[in-house]
């Protein structure tokens, strides 16, 4: 890092240094016409499908973590998703939704790359936690009001409960919250790099899942 970086926020740095990635992810051909609602509840599902695939591997791995000195503070028990995940896809593919439910390639590679990072290297699951989560407390919310308003799901109900948080009342906190422990990580300049480089990674394994879900719902259909 260099002098400039020395001095900043380790949340800021980490925002910043991967505004690119975010962006690009969050301005996927997939996510615009599912949020611009030209995709059908199908994509929605699908897309559901692989986020379970990856907060499973977030959160089997997390286990391990709570007495890790780096990645310990952030395993916080309000942030996990999986319950909520396998409620809505009950909601959205019925009681054996999980039957026949198989990872696209994308997200088999992403959801390993956590599970990597959550066995032998906790500061790079620190950079997969703060994609993941603090997106879902933000952006994520954006996803929820669509997806109620486009396909008729009870507000904060079954099939949205994936972007509801019940044990944080107040979001804006938390967030806050959460960047001072990015703030107070118990990682060297050397190894803060290593972690952006890790943010940047999982932004571009999101977009891959993204790419391949436009692949299988082209805006054509």
């Amino acid at each position: 890092m260099d002098a400039t970086a020395a001095t900043t926020p380790f949340s800021t740095l980490i925002r910043t240094a991967s505004h690119e990635q975010h962006t690009e992810a969050e301005t996927s051909t997939f996510m615009s016409d599912l949020l611009g609602g030209r995709l059908g509840v199908d994509a929605y599902t699908r897309y559901t499908e692989q986020l379970w695939f990856v907060y499973r591997a977030l959160e089997d791995g997390a286990q391990a973590l709570h007495g890790d000195p780096v990645a310990g503070p952030f395993i916080r028990p309000e942030l996990m998703r999986t319950a909520e995940l396998e409620r809505d896809l009950a909601h959205l593919r019925g009681t054996g939704w999980c039957e026949d439910l198989e990872p696209l390639p994308a997200t088999a590679a992403y959801a390993a790359r956590v599970a990597e990072c959550a066995r032998s290297w906790p500061a790079g699951y620190v950079a997969h936690h703060y994609t993941r989560y603090l997106g879902d407390l933000s952006g994520g919310q954006i996803i929820r009001d669509r997806a109620e308003r486009t396909w008729g799901f009870a507000r904060k109900g079954d099939g949205v409960r994936f972007y509801v948080f019940e044990g944080i009342s107040n979001p804006a906190s938390f967030k806050r919250d959460y960047r001072e422990l990015l703030d107070a990580v118990d990682a060297d300049d050397l190894e803060k790099q290593r972690i952006v480089d890790e943010c940047k990674r999982a932004f571009a394994l999101n977009t891959a899942v993204f790419r391949e879900l436009g692949e299988v719902f082209p805006l054509s259909a």
